[in-house]
């Protein structure tokens, strides 16, 4: 259990700062899918370099965001959390200004690096500056806020870029975090965890592995299926996550203990998650420029319309949880996810080159409403499949698959996308995506069954509960 060693300010100020914070790395999940067209006129680059755009933060934040954690525990969380600030701050400008595709790229993934170590440590630092009696509601406010910068996210995105430039979507955290700083280091309190190892090995083996199969999926469709670096970074990405897996049963202070996937709950739950965020991330990768490129509307039309689905989460979630409080968490995730297959399949259906709004808004409103249904719930399943004591670490883990589920999906529906159609006409974009919608429905599907395997509501709820809740790791992105 942390300590804290020094009081700097109240509970208020922890949670405005972290607050802000949370906001602006989950708004840089979803901000840079409206702007994918307006930079690739501006600055060049195939199919490939704009799924980088997105997928160098994804997976960066995905990748290190347990490490995060874990330098935040031993080497003070105050301390890292300015420094992981300090870090996207800087990254942020980086891009705004960078001259090419590549430069932007690079930018992308320091910002992933600051966001993994930031994001982490806002919770830990609320906890340690909100009395236990009042955590409920601070985290309710810090998950809100953060639902409205993934709900925002496309909107923001698609302003900025039309109304001034698509530069602002990163000049926009320039501000924030310079204004935040300061305030950081006045105003929270300095904490630490129990000051166990750093696992360096499973870092590095999780971090390589993922790397390697990322980079083979995302550059196969432009180098070729068999070329040898797409092979290599497959095939040995795959050998540094299975030795991963290995390392991890057999380490005294793994990452992520494997111990924890025998539970049917947390393994379930997990698996719903990561391929929830594959099928979703990856769908709106390709509407937001579908909506654009072929339908003629603009970066802020096109964010508006899609608020039906990315917007719905801050409508229902609380219906949602009421009704996870009654029934249990298993059936209303269950159901939030075939209602999201089902929407992804209803828009492959209906996309053409000419589609009305009006056509594609049951799709928008039955997926949003799926997404909300699965929102609310999830992060109780996953506290609950594990001890109090493993609560902390079972979050960050969900987070982490939540993320890498993400970048796969970009990849995945992008290479599908590419071999069935292109960018030539607004017919030859609509044959390419209607399949990956069609592949993104059968994986959101899926996760539905995932959700199923998970046990009933008496059996996940019979975890001891502690006196004191552990802080929740939850990025409440996407």
């Amino acid at each position: 259990m942390s300590q804290q060693t020094a009081r700097r300010g109240g509970a208020a100020w922890a949670l405005v700062i972290t607050s802000v914070a949370g906001f602006m790395a989950a708004l840089d999940n979803l901000v840079v899918t409206t702007a994918l067209p307006s930079i690739r006129e501006d600055l060049g680059g195939g199919l490939h370099d704009l799924e980088w755009t997105v997928s160098a933060y994804t997976l960066t934040f995905a990748v290190l965001l347990m490490f995060g954690a874990a330098l935040g525990d031993r080497f003070g969380r105050r301390r890292l959390f300015i420094a992981g600030l300090t870090v996207f701050t800087g990254a942020s400008a980086a891009a705004a200004m960078a001259p090419g595709i590549d430069s932007l790229i690079a930018a992308r993934a320091v910002q992933g690096v600051g966001a993994a170590v930031m994001m982490p440590l806002t919770l830990t630092l609320l906890t340690a500056a909100v009395p236990v009696a009042k955590r409920g509601m601070a985290y309710g406010i810090w998950g809100a806020v953060n639902g409205l910068a993934v709900a925002s996210g496309p909107l923001v995105g698609g302003t900025l870029t039309e109304h001034i430039s698509w530069q602002w979507i990163f000049w926009l955290n320039v501000p924030l975090g310079l204004a935040l700083l300061p305030l950081a280091r006045l105003r929270l309190a300095e904490s630490h965890g129990t000051g166990a190892p750093l696992d360096v090995p499973g870092t590095l083996l999780a971090s390589g592995g993922l790397f390697g199969i990322v980079y083979g999926l995302v550059r196969g469709p432009a180098d070729g299926w068999t070329g040898s670096l797409v092979l290599t970074g497959l095939f040995a990405g795959s050998a540094l996550l299975a030795g991963f897996i290995l390392y991890s049963t057999r380490a005294k202070n793994p990452m992520l203990p494997m111990r924890l996937f025998r539970s049917r709950a947390f393994a379930g739950i997990n698996a719903a998650s990561l391929l929830m965020f594959l099928g979703m991330f990856g769908s709106i990768f390709l509407l937001s420029q579908y909506m654009q490129g072929v339908l003629g509307y603009s970066p802020t039309e096109a964010g508006l319309r899609m608020l039906p689905w990315t917007g719905m989460p801050m409508l229902v979630a609380p219906i949602a949880g009421i009704l996870a409080d009654r029934i249990g968490g298993r059936p209303v995730v269950a159901t939030g996810l075939f209602l999201q297959a089902l929407g992804l399949g209803y828009m492959a259906v209906v996309a053409t080159a000419d589609a009305s709004y009006g056509s594609q808004l049951p799709a928008l409103i039955v997926s949003g409403i799926g997404m909300a249904l699965y929102f609310a719930p999830a992060s109780h399943l996953v506290m609950s499949s594990v001890r109090p004591s493993e609560q902390g670490i079972a979050s960050g883990a969900n987070n982490a698959l939540r993320e890498v589920g993400g970048a796969l999906g970009i990849a995945v529906m992008a290479s599908i996308f590419a071999a069935q159609g292109g960018y030539e006409t607004g017919q030859t974009f609509v044959d390419g995506m209607r399949p990956a919608l069609v592949t993104g429905s059968a994986v959101v599907a899926l996760a539905g069954i995932a959700a199923l395997l998970i046990p009933t509501r008496r059996h996940t709820e019979r975890q001891p509960r502690s006196a004191e809740p552990a802080p929740v790791l939850e990025t409440a992105s996407h």
